[in-house]
């Protein structure tokens, strides 16, 4: 076990898979000779060359449609954009390419690729730099996509993307980057994807989260427990699409309560989905509407404002107290 960041436990894992299979080759702005601009491939190009760690233009629909080329021709490519908020480039080579791929060559061909991009606000970037777009993807059958919360969940779950035989799409959220260390095998491991996490146990409201909102509803749960008597459960999707139904549907079942916490837009957002999936499966076990705390249907915000346009603490906690209230 070794102490590791998650932007750690993304370098490793790619350091241990491209020592593993030969196949595995990084393509991306900046990746190679700078280390990419948070240093997750740093000092992989100098261990495996520049053939197998490869700097690009700044071109994402090339570098994105490279690695479709590749991934059909018997590689495992793994590519990065440099910003989720740069993807609107290369979204025909992700949704027309890569996602149908197999569909369209009735199996004779496959897309083994992961595409990663670091995501999400708080950190006071630029427009185009923190958005959550995971909805996007959502409507793209052939595509998966996840978003992990801790190094920890990092490594077992870029390990098993890479080894995936489809496209996975790979979240990475900036503000968790260096946020905290956690314990991490050094040994070979796999996280299913397409399987919740129940970060914590409850028994009268459920809350769904992914991604860099994780540590934040489990301070805001923290703290509402400590001065209520009150049981909250925590979901951690991990994986946005496929959705794991079958720990939703069971939690909410239990609790009789869910809230949705997530960073992308409310309208047409994975918590639109996830909240049709509880009333098709679970209305008549729900005590309360569902709540949805997200950012708001506008264009991300300066940064002087985004605090407030991000789910804080305070939303989730006024969250919280409206399904509680019925």
């Amino acid at each position: 076990m070794t102490a590791m960041t998650m932007i750690e436990a993304i370098n490793f894992t790619l350091k241990k898979e491209m020592e593993r299979d030969q196949r595995v080759i990084c393509l991306g702005e900046d990746i190679g000779k700078n280390g990419g601009v948070f240093r997750a491939t740093d000092g992989l190009q100098a261990i495996f060359g520049e053939d197998r760690v490869v700097d690009t233009p700044i071109a994402e629909s090339a570098i994105v449609g490279t690695a479709v080329g590749m991934a059909a021709r018997g590689l495992r490519p793994v590519a990065e954009i440099q910003f989720f908020g740069f993807i609107y480039e290369a979204m025909d080579q992700m949704a027309s390419q890569a996602a149908r791929l197999r569909f369209r060559s009735g199996g004779v061909l496959g897309a083994p690729m992961v595409v990663r991009a670091p995501y999400g606000g708080g950190v006071k970037t630029p427009e185009l730099h923190s958005d959550s777009l995971e909805g996007l993807f959502l409507h793209s059958p052939g595509l998966k996509v996840v978003m992990p919360s801790s190094p920890y969940d990092a490594k077992g779950l870029l390990t098993a993307a890479i080894r995936d035989n489809d496209p996975v799409l790979f979240l990475e959220p900036m503000k968790l980057y260096r946020a905290f260390k956690q314990e991490v095998p050094e040994e070979d491991y796999l996280i299913e994807i397409g399987k919740a996490k129940v970060v914590k146990e409850g028994e009268d409201l459920t809350v769904i989260t992914w991604g860099q909102t994780v540590p934040l509803v489990s301070k805001v749960v923290e703290q509402w427990e400590q001065e209520q008597p009150i049981s909250i459960e925590i979901i951690d999707l991990r994986t946005v699409s496929p959705i794991d139904e079958d720990t939703i549907i069971a939690s909410v079942q239990k609790t009789g309560r869910a809230m949705i916490v997530h960073e992308a837009v409310k309208t047409g957002g994975p918590g639109a989905e996830i909240s049709a999936m509880i009333n098709e499966k679970a209305l008549f076990h729900l005590s309360a509407p569902i709540v949805r705390v997200t950012s708001f249907d506008t264009p991300y915000p300066v940064p002087s404002v985004e605090e407030d346009w991000l789910p804080n603490a305070d939303r989730i906690s006024q969250g919280i107290r409206e399904v509680l209230a019925h």
